[in-house]
């Protein structure tokens, strides 16, 4: 499974294929342990029919009893084997599945990883083989058991009365028909019930992060009554929803209820002694055996929902195996320097619809580029290609002349490092998440690297200092944050530097230290930066806009301004609203 190709993802028939061998040893087990346990209600009859003559077999009786008790013994081994093999099956499964996919994240294109999201990619790692593990471990045995167990019931009754036996089973169709109809009417329904869920998600989340903002302003019971609305609108629309359809599956339950079909069999067994058709002796197998026969009938209903879940769940986790890696190349080459070049560069998510068109651009060793322009002009995109989190549809993306293609995947972030807006932790000591990027550095090496990006002081303060786990006793600010990336990067020590708006998330206080940090970092490397505040790259080496996913223009902060296009628009703009802010902090002041 581990060596599976990227492509159409996987169907439910291909995840279980490991181990098919086992499910369908489990299923059989259960069938015959199905079986065996319809022997002590199917013995009742040949025991009541001997034991009705003047003078019984004591042999037969014995026999009777003996396979009887036989039967109870292969039930009981049969049913222990089943459950043993077909949850050992689920854990296999699991463990392949969960190897599997850490294997395909691995060398997944990291652009697409950011694209998922961790909660969707941790609910299919987690929830989606969490939710197999019934159809593995219980609905396959159970679905096999609830049409075998009735037809060999069926089969025995048969051939003592097929008319009464027919009378015992006309309750299934109509149990199918309402079943059939709840399903229609859930499906029509399911709409509503999404949209209201969806309200109260909203009211939670904005309960729950607004609160301290709504109980300072003295509007706690505001803010309360929005959540209490939502969850009356969900309760509301959910009952009136459900309720028809919970109506029709209670009643098409009970048509194949075991008291129904006694109570069946006790009308219809009366009238056909009452007209001759059949012995009083012969309704005993249809008052034991019979109750078998529309029970298990239940079971196909309730596995119904849980086999749709199960495939759903099968298709997501198929979807992420079939990810495609990005190509390793066969004929590994090293960067000849440290220079980046975008070579008409032409990329989309989509290809019909590209993202970029047409970039070329050069940012030669040692100086700062700066990416700048409107939101959606594709500044993240371009970066990422730089780092190949994807590779361009057309063109081509080279460092040191070398396209990066041609860098082995282990190499190429030897080169490059990056600092991302969200900068990620593992939940690990600050220590170990320092060392990601160079294992070997010694704890004067961490200070170090700590220290140039201004966050040495602040990892002391910690309860265990560089010990302390991140996201548990380490709890640090946006701009903490980020400052602990640049460390990191330091550590790396990589020629070639993305920053992706590193300071996006640092508050004021912390923005200087931040862009004193970078300021430590970039010396001396080849450096790609996007920056919102067009302010912090005004003095880079060079600024390209882009808008529309092409370049606009390229030059210094000067000749930018002086050419009076895109990029003067932007700073002019951002200038008008640094003197609104001013004239209102002066406002307030006085």
């Amino acid at each position: 499974m581990s060596d599976q190709p990227g492509g159409p993802p996987a169907t439910l028939g291909e995840l279980l294929a490991p181990v098919r061998p086992r499910i369908v040893t489990a299923t059989a087990l259960s069938v015959l342990a199905a079986l065996a346990g319809l022997v002590p209600f199917a013995a009742v009859y040949p025991l009541a029919l001997e034991l009705s003559e003047a003078a019984p077999d004591r042999a037969t009786v014995w026999t009777v009893v003996a396979v009887t008790l036989g039967a109870v013994a292969v039930q009981f081994l049969c049913n222990g084997a089943a459950v043993a093999i077909s949850h050992r099956a689920d854990t296999t499964l699991q463990t392949l599945l969960r190897r599997a996919m850490a294997e395909r994240l691995s060398k997944a294109p990291l652009g697409w990883i950011g694209r998922q999201g961790s909660g969707k990619v941790k609910a299919t790692l987690q929830d989606d083989v969490e939710d197999m593990h019934y159809l593995i471990a219980h609905a396959l045995p159970d679905l096999a058991v609830a049409v075998a167990a009735p037809v060999a019931a069926a089969l025995c009754l048969a051939t003592v009365d097929w008319r009464l036996t027919l009378v015992c089973l006309i309750g299934i169709p109509l149990y199918y028909a309402g079943y059939r109809a709840a399903t229609r009417a859930a499906g029509s329904r399911m709409g509503a019930i999404g949209a209201a869920m969806g309200r109260l998600n909203s009211a939670v989340v904005e309960f729950v992060q607004g609160i301290a903002v709504v109980k300072a302003f003295g509007q706690a019971h505001r803010a309360h009554a929005r959540f209490a609305t939502a969850a009356d609108n969900y309760l509301e629309t959910f009952s009136s929803a459900m309720r028809p359809i919970l109506r029709i599956q209670s009643l098409s339950g009970a048509v194949v209820s075991p008291v129904t079909t006694l109570l069946v069999v006790a009308l219809a067994g009366t009238l056909f002694v009452g007209q001759g058709w059949t012995a009083p002796i012969d309704l005993v197998p249809f008052l034991t055996l019979g109750l078998g026969l529309t029970a298990p009938v239940l079971t196909l209903g309730l596995a119904g929902g849980t086999l749709r879940t199960a495939r759903a769940a099968a298709g997501r986790v198929g979807e992420l195996l079939a990810v495609e890696p990005l190509p390793e190349t066969a004929t590994p080459l090293r960067p000849d320097g440290h220079q980046v070049e975008f070579r008409d560069v032409t990329f989309g998510y989509d290809s019909a619809a590209p993202v970029l068109r047409d970039i070329s651009a050069v940012l030669p060793e040692g100086t700062v580029t700066a990416l700048v322009g409107p939101s959606g002009a594709g500044k993240s995109t371009l970066a990422a290609l730089a780092l190949r989190f994807a590779d361009p549809q057309r063109g081509q993306v080279l460092i040191g002349g070398t396209d990066v293609r041609d860098i082995p995947s282990a190499d190429l972030y030897r080169y490059v490092g990056f600092v991302l807006q969200d900068a990620r932790f593992l939940r690990a000591s600050v220590a170990d998440n320092l060392r990601l990027a160079a294992p070997d550095a010694t704890d004067t090496d961490l200070a170090h690297a700590a220290r140039a990006a201004g966050v040495h002081e602040r990892i002391q303060q910690l309860p265990r200092g560089y010990d302390s786990v991140i996201g548990e006793d380490a709890r640090l600010s946006g701009g903490e944050t980020q400052r602990l990336a640049i460390a990191r990067v330091l550590l790396a020590d990589t020629p070639v530097v993305v920053l992706d708006e590193a300071t996006a998330h640092a508050d004021p206080e912390s923005e200087a230290a931040v862009q004193k940090a970078l300021s430590t970092m970039i010396a001396g490397r080849t450096v790609l930066v996007i920056a919102h505040r067009l302010g912090s790259v005004a003095t880079a080496d060079r600024i390209v806009a882009l808008d529309e996913g092409r370049i606009a223009e390229q030059g210094t902060h000067d000749e930018l301004l002086a050419l009076g296009g895109l990029y003067a628009r932007l700073w002019a703009t951002e200038r008008q609203h640094i003197d609104a802010a001013d004239a209102a902090r002066t406002e307030v002041a006085r």
